[in-house]
């Protein structure tokens, strides 16, 4: 019996029937929110976020750390997602103000403030990343340099062009108040000489009437 089921086993595996699924899945298109932007640096590493309370640093994940920048505005952010579940542990803008310091005592590490977005509110958070070398840790540092240093270049030529179009619209402002007190200045001189005119007209009005009136007759003797 046994040798009679082991070829039953056999012949069935031999088939190569196939068994069509109970419940077909379509493939569905997964957004991740980086579509409008470009990787500018992507490196594995592990990412830890001090604990105020416990005056600790507690592990935030293990994965992918990118700086991203927008196809449109030019700004660039961080984001670092776990490796296997895609969890985003780290997630805020690259500022002027930003800057990333190596951790003491290992240079395979670095920490940094931002003001965080990974938990769906804002965060201040302090940060410290360690890569897999030193050399990926100086490329991390290094970029985000540049980056801060591009977008504090940004900023200043932004308000150093508000500031010349807000001289130019105080200089605009400026020239027409002078125009306008100008014209106040012009109009009552020539509102006087209209005024001056029937005055004249009424002494030419009156020597005409002295004229025009007629001699009294001479008294008879």
């Amino acid at each position: 019996m046994a040798s009679t089921t082991e070829g039953d086993h056999r012949e069935e595996e031999d088939t190569g029937a196939q068994v069509a699924p109970i419940v077909k899945l379509e493939e569905v298109a997964v957004t991740t929110g980086e579509e409008d932007e470009d990787a500018i640096l992507d490196l594995k590493a592990k990412l830890y976020r001090f604990d105020k309370d416990g005056n600790q640093w507690k592990e935030r994940g293990a994965g992918t750390v990118k700086l991203l920048k927008h196809k449109v505005t030019g700004k660039v952010r961080l984001v670092m997602r776990q490796s296997k579940t895609l969890k985003i542990c780290a997630n805020h803008l690259v500022l002027p103000m930003m800057s990333v310091q190596e951790h003491a005592g290992n240079d395979k590490s670095c920490v940094w403030h931002a003001a965080d977005y990974a938990d769906g509110e804002l965060k201040d958070e302090l940060f410290c990343i360690r890569f897999g070398s030193v050399e990926n840790c100086k490329s991390f540092m290094e970029m985000v340099h540049e980056v801060a240093e591009s977008q504090k270049k940004k900023e200043e030529n932004k308000d150093a062009s508000a500031t010349a179009g807000l001289l130019e619209k105080l200089s605009v402002e400026e020239n027409k108040t002078e125009d306008k007190s100008r014209a106040e200045e012009e109009v009552p001189k020539e509102e006087k000489e209209e005024e001056e005119v029937p005055k004249e007209e009424k002494k030419e009005s009156k020597s005409e009437e002295a004229e025009k009136k007629p001699e009294e007759p001479a008294s008879s003797t």
